[in-house]
Formats: structure tokens, C-alpha cells, sequence
């Protein structure tokens, strides 16, 4: 119901007349945008011939700290209606007449500390964001196309290398593991000149296990290289190399059988010539990639350049088993940054704090408890 200019002292009454003529107690709490309990909070009070305006809410807090008080509000409207997001809650809270709420972030924050939103859920309640780049290798994308058995008994796992913009094959190559993907990306390199990102999927190659990061995700934000992973049991965010895939079985696996992997590589190698130069492209208007596709000004080197942090924050070395204590709390990163030097920055909430290395943030912490409250890769 459109509240208008009426106050919420009005609005109260309006809902306490309305519940004495209907009813379906849901219907009217939908309509009026307050939970079930509040509404019979009000119900309750008119009874007893209580005033129907605010009692006092006054919070003690702590700087940049949501108060016991306020966050048990949430967590209860949040008990009662498990499909609420952050944003939801706080704009209900605003309607009952609740003041000195935190911002929607924060209201999402309480409830993931308080376990009330998995990883997965959170994604099935995120817009799908289509990638379409403008410029060629601001982001490549990658994957390992599914393996399949050749003649001599061994199995061929092909690591295909796209240009998202110009659909152009980086790479096609025919490997025999999953295992060290990083010479791969180094030939493409040397070849093609260094991206802007590499967008993969959440694969132990490219993410690693237990939250950690990979050898591949440090060699590539050394290279100031942005690792990107699509959202899990999302294989849309990489649709084209998805697509690039279909292609490959419905253009050269599904006719061919092969002898070994050098027998693979040869006719992967023949394909992607034609798949570049002279197939067309439907959503290139009929271009072929290479018509489409210019290699990175970005010239690849093997030797680091060395990377200083601005002196404004804490910067603490990694031990030797992937851990580094900052303030109060002893965080894992990942024992594939041992030895290396982390800057520490304070979150604009102030109930987090960021790791980042070189010029990337690579984790979120809770100043709660110092757990980690995720581990994605973004530039500063």
C-alpha cells in the first residue's frame, strides 16, 4: 500500500483498522510491507489502548559498528522471512519506523557472518552480467575442453585460449594432463602480447584448492595480469569459449578419431588455422577472428618488476605456511605466498579489512572474528 505523506503513526492506525475487517493476516502484512510479528505487535497494542507511535531505539554503538540491538533486528526479520536479502530488510526496517539503520551492505554483511546466506544462494540472487569487451585481450578467456580416450589408450585434455572480444583461438593446444598451465600462457604471451584479465573457471588449475591461490594466479598478477573466475555451476559467464567448444566437437571431435596426442595436435593445430582465417563469425558480422583480432601492446618479459606499496598501510611478510598475523588476528592466504609482502587495508564499513598484493586485492576479513569473508581477485 502507497504510503504517501501520512505518518507512520497514520499508517499504523490504517493497518490496525484494516486487520479488524479482513482476515488473512499475510495478505494485509504484504500489503502494508511489515513482517507478521509487527503487525500483531500493533494489533496487540491497540487492544491495550497504547500509543501507536515509536518507542525509543536508541543504540549504543561503537564507531562503524552495528549495535547488538539492531543486528538481533535484522536477524529477526531475517528468521522470518529466509528469502530476504539485505536491501529488502533494510527498507522494511525503514518502513516499521526503525531510525539509525545501517547501510544495505552492512545489513548483508550481518548476514553473512550469522550464516543466514550461502556462496551459492547469494549467486542464484545475482543478475547475470553478460561479458562483452570492447577492445581486444581486455580479457581473454580459457578452459580445458572435456577429455577424450585416443587410440594408444591415453586420454587428451585440449587448454583452448580465446580473445573475448574478437572470438579469435589465442591458443589451441592438445595436452595430455590438466597439470602446468602456466608455459602455455607464457608462449601466448610471448606470441600475443600480455592481456588485461584471464577469465577461467573455479578448476583446481586455475583456483586452486582450499581457498588458496595457485602458482598460475601469482605468476599472472606479477605479470599485472587480473585472474577472473566465473561464478560455480555458472558456465554462462564463460559463454564463449563455450561456445568455442561446441564448435570443436561439432567441427573436428565427433569426426575424427586419433592416434595419440601428436596426432591430436596436428589436426587441432590445421582446425584452429580455419577456425580463425576462414570460418566466418555470425557475431562478428560474418569476419573472420584474425580479420577482427590485433595482439597486446603489452610486451611480456620473464624478469618481475619490482612493486612498491605506498607506505599508508600495514605491510606484513607471509610465513612459511601461508599465514600472516595483522593486528589480532593470524589469517590464511596461502603457502603459494610465502615469503611475499601483503598490504593491509581497512574496509569503508570498518567490519572488514582487505590483503592486498602488488597492485591487487586478493582477500576480505572480518574485523569480527578475522575470518575470511571471500578470496576475490580485483584490481585497486
Amino acid at each position: 500500500m502507497p504510503w504517501g505523506n501520512k505518518t507512520v503513526e497514520e499508517q499504523r492506525k490504517e493497518f490496525v483498522n484494516a486487520s479488524k475487517v479482513y482476515r488473512n493476516m499475510s495478505a494485509i502484512c504484504r500489503e502494508f510491507g511489515i513482517t507478521r510479528k509487527t503487525g500483531y505487535k500493533w494489533i496487540e497494542r491497540s487492544k491495550e489502548k497504547e500509543e501507536l507511535s515509536d518507542r525509543s531505539h536508541a543504540r549504543k554503538t561503537i564507531t562503524n559498528k552495528t549495535s547488538e540491538a539492531v543486528e538481533r533486528l535484522i536477524l529477526e526479520v531475517r528468521s522470518e522471512n529466509p528469502a530476504w536479502g539485505g536491501k529488502t530488510i533494510r527498507k522494511v526496517l525503514a518502513n516499521e519506523g526503525h531510525a539509525n539503520l545501517p547501510c544495505a551492505k552492512t545489513v548483508s554483511n550481518v548476514l553473512k557472518r550469522n550464516g543466514c546466506i550461502s556462496e551459492q544462494e547469494s549467486l542464484k540472487h545475482t543478475a547475470y552480467v553478460r561479458y562483452e569487451k570492447e577492445r581486444c585481450n581486455q580479457m581473454w578467456q580459457t578452459d580445458f575442453k572435456g577429455d577424450f580416450r585416443l587410440l594408444d589408450g591415453t586420454r587428451c585434455y585440449p587448454l583452448d585460449i580465446l580473445d573475448d572480444h574478437s572470438r579469435f583461438a589465442i591458443k589451441v593446444e592438445a595436452k595430455a594432463d590438466t597439470r602446468g598451465i602456466t608455459g602455455q600462457f607464457k608462449e601466448a604471451f610471448c606470441e600475443y602480447g600480455v592481456p588485461e584479465s584471464v577469465l577461467s573457471d573455479n578448476g583446481a588449475q586455475f583456483a586452486g584448492f582450499k581457498q588458496g591461490y595457485t602458482q598460475f594466479e601469482k605468476w599472472m598478477m606479477n605479470h599485472d595480469v587480473l585472474p577472473i573466475h566465473g561464478r560455480i555451476h555458472h558456465p554462462q559467464t564463460q559463454g564463449k569459449i563455450e561456445r568455442f567448444h561446441r564448435t570443436m566437437k561439432e567441427e573436428l571431435l565427433k569426426y575424427n578419431q586419433f592416434e595419440n596426442i601428436a596426432d591430436v595436435s596436428e589436426k587441432l593445430t590445421q582446425w584452429r588455422e580455419k577456425y580463425n582465417n576462414i570460418r566466418p563469425h555470425e557475431a562478428l558480422g560474418l569476419k573472420c577472428p584474425a580479420q577482427v583480432y590485433t595482439p597486446s601492446s603489452r610486451v611480456y618479459s620473464d624478469e618481475v618488476e619490482s612493486f612498491e606499496y605506498g607506505g599508508q598501510h600495514h605491510i606484513i611478510k607471509v610465513n612459511s605456511w601461508g599465514y600472516v598475523r595483522f593486528d589480532k588476528w593470524q589469517v590464511y592466504l596461502s603457502e603459494t605466498m610465502r615469503g611475499e609482502y601483503i598490504e593491509f587495508r581497512p574496509g569503508e564499513d570498518g567490519e572488514s579489512f582487505f590483503a592486498c598484493y602488488r597492485n591487487f586485492k586478493i582477500a576480505e576479513f572480518s574485523t569480527r572474528d578475522g575470518s575470511r569473508l571471500n578470496r576475490k581477485i580485483s584490481r585497486l
